[in-house]
């Protein structure tokens, strides 16, 4: 026990997790989590480690090597990996993306190979082997090859098509163009021609082609603005900056042709947040992070113009890295139908070998005695009995339906078009139709048990707008006039008074603007002036309107709202910054700037006002900002009402406040501040410090509420899903408060929710943990396994846990191993054993902790994960379809939810504004959620039933076919002598039978779109597998087989002992098989009608035109003509015409088709009569339900005390811009003249190249 506390860190001792943080990233090593923890090691341990580091500094994690501007040295023996056999490649992969599967040459090769890895295909193909052999041939061998080479062919196609869509997608992307330095020169060169060490130049709102190292840029002190979308799903932008010493000399195009550089850094890998590496250059090494990278997939944003090296290409890039691995998708009924056909071979090889032992029983009994049955043969019976066996394999070969394949593909082709074709899934806005990308998956739509959603740019529309505020204990933002009178009916109010006014803010207080425009409450003028001043937006300049860049949207929000309500940000500069007061310019002198983080919750900055005075201005979450009011502050109570009433509105609030400074206080805390600012160590942490001394005091002006746009129709669709029986889980990266927020008002929580977070859960799975690990003594195997429910019975209850607690609950948190085991003596047997003991102890752990958590989570109606890296969300994803079974469908759009996307059962990208990178890993994709309950409800529901109403009626038609052999066995000494004609065993399922299934398959419905949106309800049958089961396949087969019965012994017993009208006996093998073959072509073909819910004349037209074929085919195959020209292979010359011109064989035909389908009629009947299913209640009334019922929003019930769950303001992820403006480095200056030259000689590298 001792030594496993001692090898492994154990979840109670490891400190509490910070909901603030996004947990360590996906590839972090053991070695990097033990850095960030300083640890007590014993003396020997650090000589050994301090030797190891001083021996190999750079070996350990820098092992990638770039070379600028030199592509031989990558042809380097050491960088060679070999390929196939003495083939070798280097490493370092070019910059071509390739997702096609074929080439011209690969393509019939690997495509029939891929088909014939099917074991349908593959047993029809050694079936086809069988009848080449004339020995067991009882079938001729087009009866096999003419359906083969159909279903190939169609598969083929399909394969072809999908594959040149990927060929002319990877050809766009790798023919786009940039400029690469090439014989000293930029000259143009597309993509796919980037390689490892070139230097490239981009230019504003260029895609970035590679992960590159910022070499220098049009902007002061080389700034580059980059737009992250592709991918996080962030719009706001992010600046990364170039090294000085890159900036200051390669500026030009010659420097830049003669750049040297060398560079170690990590390998490739898929953390979007990291970057390790040094660059050696003159003589001097500089150290490399992830400011300094511009990853590929990222637009370049207000920037004219910029330099990089590429340091990763193509398939080793951190986006691409990211996509995880492509999961070939199966639906349940794959896996069904794969079963099911196992299941028929089992029963087709013992029909074989139960008749052929009846063969070689006859053959001993009657055969060898009957001298007009000698057919030359002298062959024992047993031998002729194994012929009969592989003979019988060959007949009954049509028990495993090979068209059925070929089949479900048309189906699925077809369902799929009808989702492209759908005009109410069509965005017209950006003219975004929906798109299945895949056409394998549509019937799982309708089976769907949890859908894991992304937040930002998936429920939301990423857009901040500002909607009320609270003024000095007065509330604006209703619709009322200047005259403080409600209306239900305003019109919005005109900013066109307002030269800056951008025309986007909708607004319908007038009042507010009354009382900005008179002046009459200087708090109101003093709150807009805080939202101009107390910021870290950057403007630019386009086409002389001014365009903001905002480190978060909400910043950005407030800042515009501003300039609408005629306080315009204008410019800054590093101490000063220019508003525009309700159109007279000011410059104020900014003193500091005290910058956001995630602990501070709030930002401030000092200004001296045009009169001399000193005043701080700061906004926050209204946590932190009471805790540091002045007792005195007016309105405290007024504004806390109004923070309430925002809440029930779920809006996001912010608070805002001021505090005038005396002269002598500032310049004392000013010391301070520029000493802590200077700081050496613990910089951030002397910096908080500081500025808690001045946040203090402080008098409130108000409150803000900005509304997270959530995309239209979310709440409703979530409420519709959620009464179909499927739950939704919220992935996202963003704060734990937003994510919360975004909940209620996309009604997943409401006000009755009680919500668990992750202190809750990790006490009761400890709890847990510990009951389980007392039940499992010895006593455990005679103890059953009881599921105990988490929660009590009844109550809604929602989860909210963050990626911190995640980890911490799953134990998926690396492991710091003990110092001790480090030590570099080999282990003896002992502890090598107990080792494996112990991580095979913490591994079962890990399971059933995982288990446990999984068992909690779904007990809750929702569950929201916040904080969560993109594998967190695949792992999440993961855990419900290993625990729980159940069918998942994941939905995101941006690069962040690739993971997850592809690790569901079903995949749907969200194509928005955030880029293309979720959509082209999607299995289905389109521009809004609303449009997710259209795609499950009518076309996931409608796909499900029209594939278990195809399958049932398939299995049933082919064994009602197949097993009048099987019958016919007993009559013709299990000869293996078929009951019909060959040609038609051929045709059958290619056309006698086929178009009637295909239709009812691809438009059949058992109610309409718009009541299978109204009664969500009616999703439940495929989520509990209710239309295709095994239950359901056995009723089918039995279907069949008495089907097969009837066909056969009706008309056995009608031909026995019976004289014709011309007084000759129709009772010959020939007319037989006709009149069998007749009665069950009509069958089949009725049968295909009562089970039709949804009649058009086409589904008519099939049905009568699939029997009017066979009689026009029938006739012609039975002509003498035909005969004449080819005598061996049409041999029922005649029959046809003479049989069906008697009535007495109609007669008979007729009594077999009815005694089939009465009964079916009868029962159906009965069951829509005595229990009739929620579809045949709603198709008995659906004239009734015509009238479209309207979704209504739940209403809010304001509670006092409930402001537990108020949103904090979302401000950025990551550091703001303050640093930037403090520092000057965002502000342009001119460029100062070059003053020194690239040395000539080879930068000192601190590994030897040639080694």
């Amino acid at each position: 026990m001792n030594t496993e506390r001692d090898s492994e860190t154990t979840f109670e001792e490891d400190s509490q997790p910070n909901d603030e943080v996004v947990p360590y990233s996906d590839d972090e090593t053991e070695d990097e989590l033990e850095d960030q923890e300083p640890a007590v090691e014993p003396e020997q341990n650090r000589v050994n480690r301090e030797t190891e580091e001083n021996r190999e500094p750079f070996k350990k994690d820098c092992t990638w090597q770039v070379k600028a501007n030199d592509r031989n040295f990558y042809e380097q023996p050491h960088f060679m990996n070999t390929k196939f056999f003495c083939i070798k490649e280097s490493k370092y992969e070019n910059n071509a993306i390739k997702t096609y599967k074929y080439n011209a040459f690969t393509f019939l090769p690997m495509n029939l190979f891929e088909q014939f890895k099917r074991a349908a295909n593959f047993y029809f193909l050694v079936l086809l082997i069988l009848q080449a052999i004339p020995q067991i041939s009882t079938l001729a061998w087009y009866t096999t090859l003419v359906p083969l080479l159909v279903v190939l062919g169609i598969t083929a196609i399909k394969d072809l098509v999908d594959d040149v869509a990927r060929h002319k997608m990877d050809k766009e992307i790798n023919n786009r163009t940039c400029e690469v330095i090439k014989d000293g020169r930029f000259k143009i060169a597309k993509w796919k021609e980037i390689q490892v060490g070139d230097v490239i130049r981009l230019k504003k709102n260029d895609f970035i082609p590679a992960d590159i190292l910022l070499l220098s840029s049009s902007e002061p002190n080389s700034l580059c603005y980059v737009e992250t979308a592709e991918l996080d799903g962030e719009t706001n932008l992010k600046f990364k900056m170039a090294l000085e010493v890159t900036h200051q000399y390669l500026q030009k195009e010659n420097s830049l042709a003669t750049f040297d550089g060398f560079i170690e850094c990590e390998e490739p890998n898929n953390r979007l947040d990291k970057f390790t590496g040094t660059l050696f250059w003159r003589n001097t090494s500089f150290p490399l992070d992830a400011d300094k990278i511009l990853l590929r997939g990222c637009v370049i944003r207000n920037t004219d113009f910029c330099h990089g090296l590429v340091i990763f290409a193509g398939a080793d890039t951190k986006i691409m890295k990211n996509s995880g691995k492509t999961r070939f998708k199966r639906t349940k009924i794959d896996y069904l139908m794969n079963y099911m056909v196992y299941t028929i071979i089992v029963v087709l090889i013992l029909l074989s070998a139960g008749l052929a032992i009846g063969h070689a029983y006859w053959e001993a009994q009657i055969g060898n005695f009957s001298w007009y049955l000698y057919d030359g043969e002298d062959s024992a019976p047993s031998y002729r009995g194994f012929l009969n066996f592989w003979g019988y394999i060959i007949v009954l070969n049509t028990l495993v339906p090979i068209s059925l394949y070929v089949s479900v593909e048309v189906i699925r082709l077809g369902q799929s078009y009808f989702i492209n074709w759908d005009l109410q899934m069509y965005y017209p806005e950006k003219d975004t139709p929906a798109k299945a990308r895949t056409t394998t998956l549509n019937e799982q739509l309708g089976q769907i048990h949890y859908i894991f959603s992304d937040k930002t740019g998936t429920l939301t529309q990423n857009i901040m707008t500002f909607k009320k505020c609270c003024i000095n204990g007065q509330i604006y933002g209703d619709h009322r006039d200047s005259s403080q009178n409600n209306h239900s009916k305003i019109e919005p109010v005109d900013f066109s008074w307002n030269t800056y006014s951008d025309g986007k803010l909708v607004f319908y207080d007038h009042y507010l603007i009354e009382q900005i425009q008179s002046g009459k409450e200087p708090e109101v003028r003093q709150f807009f002036f805080l939202l101009a001043v107390c910021h870290t937006v950057m403007v630019d300049r386009l086409d002389g309107q001014l365009n903001y860049q905002a480190a978060s949207p909400d910043e950005g929000a407030l800042v515009s709202a501003a300039r609408n309500f005629g306080f315009a940000f204008l410019t800054r500069t590093q101490n000063t910054i220019t508003i525009s007061e309700l159109g007279t310019e000011r410059t104020y002198n900014v003193l500091a700037i005290l910058d956001f983080n995630s602990d501070r919750k709030r930002m401030s900055i000092i200004v001296r006002t045009l009169e001399g005075n000193i005043r701080l201005y700061c906004k926050g979450a209204d946590t932190v900002i009471y805790e540091r009011l002045h007792r005195t502050t007016p309105m405290k109570q007024e504004t806390q009402d109004a923070l309430d009433i925002f809440a029930g509105e779920t809006l996001r609030t912010l608070c805002l406040c001021y505090k005038e400074i005396e002269e002598k206080e500032f310049e004392e805390w000013n010391k301070k501040f520029m000493a802590a600012s200077v700081a050496s160590t613990n910089r951030d942490e002397a910096l908080d410090k500081v500025y808690e001394e001045i946040e203090k005091d402080l008098i409130l002006l108000g409150a803000t509420a900005i509304e997270d746009k959530l995309q239209d129709g979310v709440p409703e669709t979530i409420s519709k899903l959620a009464k179909a029986d499927i739950k939704i889980w919220v992935l996202t990266g963003d704060k734990k408060e937003t994510a919360e927020n975004i909940g209620f008002a996309c009604e997943l929580l409401t006000e009755d929710t009680t919500i668990c977070y992750g202190e809750d859960i990790s006490a009761l799975l400890h709890t847990r943990m510990e009951n389980q690990r007392n039940r499992s003594g010895v006593y455990a195997k005679f103890v059953p396994q009881v599921h105990e429910p988490f929660f009590p019975s009844g109550g809604n209850r929602a989860l909210i846990i963050t990626g911190s607690w995640l980890n911490e609950i799953l134990l998926e948190k690396k492991t710091k191993r003990s110092k001790i085991l480090k030590l570099k003596f080999p282990r003896t047997e002992e502890e090598r054993r107990m080792r494996t003991q112990s991580k095979r102890r913490m591994e079962a752990k890990k399971e059933q902790r995982q288990q446990n958590f999984v068992d909690l989570a779904c007990e809750c109606s929702a569950v929201i994960c916040c904080r969560v890296t993109p594998k967190q969300k695949a792992m999440v994803v993961d855990l419900v379809k290993r625990y729980k079974k159940a069918i998942t469908l994941a939905i995101g759009d941006g690069a962040n939810d690739v993971n997850m996307i592809k690790t569901a059962h079903i995949g749907v990208g969200i194509s928005g504004q955030e880029g293309m990178q979720a959509v082209m890993s999607s299995d289905y994709s389109f521009a809004q959620f609303r449009y997710l309950q259209r795609l499950l409800l009518v076309h996931g529901r409608w796909s499900y039933i029209r594939m278990c109403k195809f399958l049932r009626y398939f299995f049933y038609k082919n064994f009602a076919f197949t097993l009048v052999h099987f019958w016919y066995s007993f009559f013709n000494g299990y000869s293996a002598q078929t009951a019909y004609e060959d040609w038609f065993i051929t045709l059958y399922n290619v056309l006698y039978s086929s178009l009637p299934v295909l239709l009812m398959g691809l438009l059949d419905q058992d109610v309409s779109d718009k009541l299978s949106l109204r009664f969500p309800g009616l999703y439940v049958v495929g989520q509990r597998d209710l239309l295709f089961n095994y239950r359901r396949f056995f009723v089918s087969l039995s279907h069949g087989v008495l089907t097969s019965l009837i066909l056969f012994f009706i008309p056995l017993g009608a031909y026995l002992q019976t004289v014709g009208q011309d007084g000759e006996a129709p009772s010959d093998y020939q007319s037989f098989a006709v009149t069998i073959a007749s009665a069950l072509v009509i069958t089949v073909n009725f049968q295909i009608g009562l089970d039709t819910s949804y009649w058009t004349f086409v589904n008519a037209f099939s049905i009568f035109g699939s029997i009017a074929l066979y009689f026009g085919i029938i006739f012609d195959l039975h002509s003498a003509g035909i005969h004449v020209l080819f005598p061996s292979a049409f041999k029922f010359t005649g029959t046809a015409s003479n049989a069906l011109r008697q009535p007495y064989i109609w007669l008979t035909i007729i009594l077999t088709v009815a005694v089939c389908l009465l009964p079916v009629v009868a029962i159906r009947f009965l069951s829509m009569t005595i229990w009739p299913s929620e579809s045949d209640k709603i198709q008995k009334h659906r004239k009734q339900l015509k009238a479209e019922e309207q979704w209504k929003r739940r209403q809010n019930v304001f509670r006092r005390g409930m402001s537990t769950r108020r949103s904090a303001y979302a401000f950025s992820h990551q550091r703001g811009y303050a640093d930037l403006i403090s520092s000057g480095r965002s502000i342009r200056k001119k460029r100062y003249p070059l003053d020194a030259v690239i040395a000539d000689g080879t930068a000192e590298y601190r590994r030897t190249m040639e080694s």
